[in-house]
């Protein structure tokens, strides 16, 4: 039964090719495509609203070096909104729940933004690491234990993603479970634990949403201390 759980994160394959490939290059079928004219449609408009409001949100407290970023943050947070929303479908897979997938995501963007600001601003960058008034025996100490929260910030973004998404569908296949368990039976309580189970999945759309919203907003965190 535990394994038959976990099985929903195993990355599907069809005659030995692994599918995920396709279940990361889907999303970006399913966007319309901008075009020439003056008047565009609703759905072109709406979209293209939504993405001029999240990236001027994200781009508000950083400088002008930061807004080269804008294209980069806002194609990954459409990218991981779609991937999670679409996770939530029955018989799908959610590439986002391989903490591999997401350490790619997190290391280099993490990477990039740490060595930003060691080519234009060593100093300030270096200075993150000991905080103004440190007493002096206490230095050696606070730069490894900052360096080491520096180095934890990759991990830390992945990590995240993957375990709430992962705990969202566990809890999600577990009550459904017990719904069809308890049907026969219980028929009473089965629909009040699927209003439950209706009131997580809406829930879990949420955290969808949020969380790739998060793993956006944290790497812009650190790319505002190194611009």
């Amino acid at each position: 039964m535990a394994m038959s759980f976990f099985a929903q994160f195993a990355s599907p394959s069809y005659l030995g090719i692994p599918l995920i490939a396709i279940a990361i290059a889907l999303p970006w079928v399913m966007y319309p495509t901008p075009s020439t004219r003056w008047i565009n449609n609703r759905l072109i408009t709406i979209q293209g609203w939504l993405i001029n409001r999240f990236t001027n949100q994200l781009m508000l407290p950083l400088n002008v070096g930061g807004h080269k970023w804008a294209l980069l943050f806002a194609s990954l947070m459409i990218f991981l909104i779609t991937i999670n929303m679409l996770g939530l479908l029955p018989y799908t897979f959610t590439p986002t729940t391989q903490l591999s997938l997401n350490m790619g995501f997190a290391v280099p963007l993490w990477l990039a933004t740490v060595l930003i600001g060691m080519r234009n601003q060593p100093t300030v960058a270096l200075g993150h690491l000991l905080p103004e008034g440190t007493p002096v025996p206490l230095i050696p100490v606070l730069i490894i234990i900052e360096t080491i929260s520096l180095f934890i910030r990759p991990l830390a973004l992945g990590v995240r993603l993957t375990a709430n998404l992962t705990a969202g569908h566990l809890l999600i296949q577990l009550i459904a479970t017990a719904v069809f368990v308890l049907l026969p039976m219980l028929p009473t309580v089965a629909i009040m634990t699927a209003t439950v189970l209706f009131l997580l999945t809406l829930l879990e759309v949420a955290v969808a949403m949020i969380q790739a919203y998060v793993f956006v907003l944290l790497l812009s965190l650190y790319l505002q201390e190194n611009v």
